[in-house]
């Protein structure tokens, strides 16, 4: 027994298991969400108490193994094996054993402090089933708690066989995973020759290492291999693999595999009686309409079309309220700061700036609550195999779909998830196109320029428009590219698709807040800092020349006795407007816009627009914030935003300017953090430069489209 009062614990589970569900329960909100050291994967870690001590939750990467192929199998297996958690929680669907035990057996094989909670254990129930618990305990060597995290059923056994393992009150079960005699005689060997070197197996168990090297692991090769032992191991593994050649012409990786999946069977026989099946499951009767070759794709858009719809009409009243704070904030820091340089730093830069991109919150919150809501059911699987065989028209597979529809939300995390993909055509490709797929960071500039140049009930459906051209141009791109640019067949698509269940509102939440907060994050540190240096630079350098002819047009206007008070106050104003104006052209700002307007000019963007864009590159949110300090001139009506009166008060800005726009900010190239770890990801300048030029041309090239053809109809 250990007088530490901390219990270190992993949930660790294939992804659909319900774990993050099962951590919510356990720690509520006593949580942190972070990265993974050196990763965009993210870390989930909570604490509870328990019986006297403080039990810290670490929710791991859903995985189906303990390989090291993806990043989240990568992040689990080194966690597991090297800070060896006091207690590992295997979460496994018990309505679905066969999948989830294969990593329960390599669980076993790290000797792992384990305990199985045999989650969603109400839909067992329901179907009838029966598990003879205590038989499969003795089989598989290790503690199996039924859990539900919709009636909260086993919350508190797991936590009681948490403590009561740590401080000894019951024994850890062991077992191994015994393989054919081949196979043990094989293993043991490698164990006998890896135990002569204490050093190595203070950290690792032999067998796993056995294992590993018997299956070609290449990070356990590379471990053994820095080490004096490799030698007599290496001779062992050489004489192995020409066994298995010869003697089953089959190689120890396959015979492995199909030895984990045929002892996961016989358990499951020997442990698992069912109902029998009368009729079909709800999950059946919803598929047959949901990924229906006729009706599958047509329902998709549907619902992809109704979140747009629901985002940006629950999202408007929010926002009034949101920007009806920062216009009320910036009046009153008007009337406390003294006028000068810190009242228009704080003001006009700080306020506007940041305040132009938190008041899209409301929006962002309902668009990742809304996504969170249909991979929880389910359906977002179902989404990736419905589009399976339009990807394959394009040269790629429902695979690709996955970092696609990630990309929605943010261009970082689906490059990452890309790595699933073992094609590097396919890689690269899909990393090529992910950026069309419209990221969280864009939204709010679609919805100032959507609510802005076009009625409210026309703005969803031109933001779904939006969405759907990206993905048009994303498989058009693919398809390009894979004729072009790669050549040969992508791998074949297989996706493993979970029961229809109703995600808790617990973890929804917690998932759309945590979104939200990054968001916020992001407002508070990158645009904060950018809104500041917007500021500057379309402040200064400052024009003396058209400081003194306004500060002479206004004197003069004062002291002209032909014109009324209202008439004066009104010529001064306009003054002063044209003023800001005039200097904000002579900043560096102004001098950087016309610099390219030669190039953005054929999109009917004029040089202001061309600087929003210029400063999307460090992130897409700027663009609305960069809006805010450069046409924030002059009063505006109060009753109306004034970055949305500025932008309609401009003549070149039309319909047709709007709308190509939206597309160029839709499709060129993304945040800088984005093409940082596509460089990281590709491992390549040449892809990385290609990269860079590819989207923005074809950015340019489709708002040029956009604009000209809309030009003939709006």
């Amino acid at each position: 027994m250990s007088d530490k009062k901390e219990i270190l614990v992993a949930l660790a589970g294939n992804p659909n298991s319900g774990k993050t569900s099962l951590f919510n329960k356990l720690v509520g909100a006593n949580q942190k969400v972070g990265n993974w050291s050196g990763v965009t994967v993210e870390k989930y870690e909570g604490v509870t108490t328990h019986g006297g001590f403080n039990i810290r939750v670490i929710d791991l990467p859903g995985t189906y193994s303990l390989t090291t192929y993806s990043p989240e199998e990568i992040i689990t297996r080194k966690f597991l094996v090297e800070e060896k958690p006091d207690v590992v929680i295997n979460v496994v669907d018990a309505t679905n054993l066969e999948r989830n035990f294969y990593l329960t057996t390599q669980l076993i094989d790290i000797r792992a402090n384990l305990v199985v909670a045999l989650n969603m254990f109400d839909e067992v129930t329901s179907q009838k089933t029966i598990i003879d618990i205590d038989q499969l305990e003795r089989l598989l060597g290790a503690h199996m708690i039924p859990t539900s995290t919709v009636n909260g059923s086993g919350i508190e056994s797991l936590l009681e066989h948490i403590v009561d393992l740590y401080t000894g009150k019951i024994e850890v079960k062991r077992n191994k995973m015994n393989f054919s005699q081949h196979l043990e005689e094989y293993i043991e060997q490698l164990v006998k020759v890896l135990s002569t070197d204490a050093e190595l197996c203070s950290n690792y168990y032999p067998r796993w290492l056995a294992i590993k090297l018997l299956v070609n692991d290449k990070d356990v090769y590379k471990l053994v291999r820095d080490n004096p032992v490799w030698i007599k191991v290496n001779v062992i593994l050489s004489e192995v693999i020409n066994k298995f050649n010869l003697e089953f012409n089959s190689d120890p990786e396959l015979m492995l595999k199909e030895e984990r999946h045929a002892f996961i069977r016989g358990a499951i026989k020997e442990t698992v009686i069912r109902a029998p099946k009368i009729k079909k499951t709800t999950t059946e009767i919803i598929d047959s309409i949901l990924i229906n070759r006729v009706t599958g794709l047509p329902i998709f858009v549907f619902f992809m079309w109704a979140i747009f719809q629901i985002t940006f009409q629950l999202g408007e009243i929010p926002m009034h309220w949101i920007e009806s704070f920062f216009t009320w904030l910036g009046d009153y820091s008007m009337t406390v700061i003294p006028a000068g340089i810190a009242r228009s730093v704080i003001v006009d830069g700080i306020i506007a700036g940041v305040g132009g991109v938190i008041v899209f919150l409301p929006n962002i919150m309902i668009l990742f609550l809304a996504l969170a809501f249909l991979e929880g059911t389910g359906y977002m699987a179902r989404a990736a195999f419905v589009i399976d065989k339009v990807m394959h028209k394009f040269g790629l597979h429902g695979k690709s779909f996955i970092p696609m529809v990630t990309g929605f939300g943010c261009s970082v995390p689906a490059f990452m998830t890309t790595r699933t993909l073992k094609n590097r055509s396919d890689r690269i490709t899909t990393m090529l196109i992910i950026p069309f797929m419209s990221c969280g960071a864009k939204f709010p500039v679609y919805v100032l320029i959507a609510g802005t140049f076009f009625e409210q009930s026309m703005a969803g459906n031109i933001l779904f428009g939006i969405y759907l051209f990206g993905v048009l141009i994303a498989l058009i791109s693919a398809k390009l590219l894979k004729t072009v640019v790669f050549h040969g067949d992508s791998e074949p698509f297989v996706m493993e698709l979970p029961p229809y269940r109703m995600p808790s509102v617990n973890t929804l939440f917690f998932q759309m807040w945590h979104k939200a907060a990054l968001y916020l994050k992001k407002a508070g540190t990158i645009i904060l800092f950018a809104s500041v240096l917007i500021w500057l630079a379309s402040n200064y350098p400052v024009s003396t020349d058209i400081e003194k002819y306004y500060e002479d047009q206004i004197t003069k206007t004062e002291f002209n006795t032909q014109l009324d008070e209202e008439a004066k106050n009104y010529a001064i104003s306009e003054f002063k407007r044209n003023e800001h104006a005039e200097q904000i052209e002579y900043s560096v700002v102004g001098r950087i816009g016309h610099f390219i307007a030669p190039i953005v000019k054929p999109l009917g963007f004029d040089w202001r627009l061309g600087v929003s864009l210029i400063t999307g590159i460090a992130a897409k949110e700027i663009v609305v914030s960069t809006m805010g300090t450069i046409y924030s001139l002059g009063d505006v009506d109060e009753h109306s935003s004034a970055l949305r009166e500025r932008l309609l008060s401009s003549p070149s800005n039309t319909k047709p300017v709007a709308l190509a726009f939206m597309v160029f900010v839709l499709l060129y190239l993304p945040c800088f953090a984005s093409t940082i770890v596509f460089y990281k990801e590709a491992a390549s300048w040449k892809w990385t430069l290609f990269f860079g030029l590819y989207t923005t041309g074809i950015a340019w090239v489709m708002a040029f489209l956009v604009y000209n053809i809309s030009g003939l109809f709006l």
